[in-house]
Order: structure tokens, then C-alpha cells, then sequence
């Protein structure tokens, strides 16, 4: 079954203000979804004491230097990444967050550092932190993806089978109406341009499934690092898979042997610190929950 993608990007098309044509974009709109679900499923294991010592206001904090990071980490991770040579044509880009560019690895390191600074001002340990945070990440990660899609960016391969998603966004389509793709698409004149819905792929794998395993993990208390290394090596390998048929990067292509891609180097050390860490986990204490109410205040 082939499918035409025909979602408008922008869920909210806004009044124009002088030369400025304000809109609000699904994109945006997932990214607000999976911080109110952040903030839902981190509220309810601060209130069944997965986090002891710490109560829902200072979880607030903890969210909010999360998003920073996300959102920091994301774009100039982004940058580094996948556009540097765009950077030193034009180093403003580096703000133009409207034009689009976001990368995992980069905010997932802007919320390591973000998550760091809020661990030592509140004297705990890193990796008790992160097995707290790791399981309600992933609704977020598929969230993104679903604004992907819903975007047309990021998709995959010909899919060469008579299935998948035509985008419009296609270069082959470039200067091609609405009506005309319509109408080709009606002929069948378009399945061999349908493509893997990449982003689709990756929303059930990092959202839904890992979600599902880390939530299911982490329901009785683990070793420390358990939790943590578990995201990180299922998010590596659900990543390096899905970049099999995903389009790399226009101006990175591929990085070695026709087929190894940024997304892939970038995820192998996300295996190895995973598989790390569950082995270290094996002789590591175990954090017992302490409801916000049966914490004994030691200040």
C-alpha cells in the first residue's frame, strides 16, 4: 500500500503581522506534548518516592533544565553534526531554529550537563538521576518523530517494493503542484518513488517500545545504572537498525563503506556505554523508594 503524504506541517496558521507570517507548526506542538508527558510521568515517580529526597517542586527544576538542555544541546548538536560547513557559511544559522534541525545526540549531551548541574546542587548521585529520568524519555523521542513525519523531513529510502509513503518533498517532485502530484498518484505513476516512513519507524521503536521495556524495567527498584544503561543500548541499536534505510544527511552522505552513516558512528558509543553500564550495575547498591512524605529532612 502506497500512501501520499499530504499533512500540513503548520497546525495553526496565524494572522500576518506586518511582514511576518506567524504560524504554529505540529513540530512545535509534539515538542510541548512530550514535556507535559515528561512532566506527568516524572511527577508520578517523585510521588511514589523513586527519587527519595526529592519532592515535585524541585522536579520542576530538575524538567526545566532539562528542556533547556534538549533544546540547547539539540540545536547546536545539530550544527556540529550534521551542518558545520552551513555554520561557517553563515554562523547566524546557528539561532535560525525556525528553518528546521535537531539532532538526539546533541540533546542527549545537553541533558546530561543540564541534569549534572542540578544533581550537585542537590548533593546526589548522577546515575541515581539519570535510572529516574531514563524511563519517561521515550514518549518524547517518539513524539519528535511522529513531527517529523507530520513535517515531511528525515524520511527514508525507496522503499522499491510498491509500498511506503510518497513526500512531496521528494527532489524529484521540485516545482511540482499539488493537483499534479494528486493526479499522478491516482495512476499508480508514483509508487516507485515510495519511500520507508523512517520517522514512523523510529517513533514505535525509541517511543513505544523502549518506553514500554524501560517503564515494565524499571517498575521494581534496579542496581544503579541498570536503568540507565538499558535506555542507552536499546536506543543504540533501535538507531543504528533504523539508519539502514534512512537517508543520510545531504551533505555528509555516507561516511564509509556505502552504507555507515553520522547517526550510526554517533550511536556506537551509546551501545558501549550501555553495555558498560548494565555490567557495572551487577555490583552497584540499589536506591529503595521513599515517598516525598516519608523523607526524613536532614537540612
Amino acid at each position: 500500500m502506497t500512501i501520499l503524504h499530504q499533512i500540513d506541517p503548520i497546525a495553526v496558521h496565524l494572522p500576518q503581522v506586518g511582514p511576518f507570517h506567524p504560524s504554529i507548526h505540529w513540530y512545535g506542538l509534539m515538542y510541548l506534548l512530550a514535556f507535559g508527558t515528561a512532566w506527568l510521568l516524572g511527577r508520578s515517580r517523585i510521588r511514589a518516592g523513586r527519587l527519595p529526597g526529592v519532592d515535585v517542586e524541585q522536579f520542576g527544576d530538575l524538567l526545566f533544565y532539562g528542556i533547556l538542555g534538549v533544546i540547547l544541546g539539540g540545536r547546536i548538536g545539530y550544527v556540529l553534526f550534521y551542518a558545520f560547513g552551513d555554520l561557517m557559511r553563515d554562523p547566524l544559522m546557528l539561532v535560525k531554529v525556525w528553518d528546521g534541525g535537531m539532532s538526539f545526540h546533541g540533546g542527549l549531551l545537553g541533558v546530561l550537563v543540564a541534569a549534572w548541574w542540578w544533581t550537585r546542587k542537590q548533593g546526589l548521585h548522577f546515575f541515581d538521576v539519570m535510572d529516574f529520568v531514563a524511563p519517561w524519555v521515550p514518549p518524547g523521542l517518539g513524539l519528535g518523530r511522529v513531527g517529523n513525519y507530520i513535517g515531511a523531513e528525515l524520511w527514508g529510502k525507496y522503499t522499491q517494493a510498491g509500498w511506503g509513503v510518497v513526500f512531496p518533498t521528494d527532489p524529484a517532485f521540485r516545482g511540482w503542484s499539488a493537483e499534479r502530484l494528486q493526479s499522478e498518484f491516482a495512476t499508480g505513476a508514483l509508487d516507485q518513488f515510495a519511500r520507508h516512513p523512517s520517522q514512523l519507524y523510529q517513533a514505535f521503536l525509541e517511543g513505544l517500545v523502549m518506553f514500554v521495556v524501560l517503564w515494565w524495567f524499571s517498575r521494581k527498584p534496579r542496581p544503579r545504572y541498570a536503568v540507565s544503561g538499558l535506555f542507552a543500548l536499546l536506543y543504540g541499536v533501535f538507531r543504528f537498525i533504523v539508519e539502514f534505510v534512512r537517508v543520510p544527511d545531504a551533505e555528509l552522505g555516507y561516511l564509509a563503506f556505502g552504507w555507515l552513516t553520522m547517526g550510526q558512528v554517533l550511536s556506537l558509543p551509546l551501545i558501549a556505554l550501555g553495555l558498560f553500564l548494565l555490567w557495572r550495575s551487577r555490583s552497584a547498591p540499589t536506591l529503595q523508594p521513599v515517598p516525598p512524605a516519608a523523607t526524613v529532612d536532614t537540612k
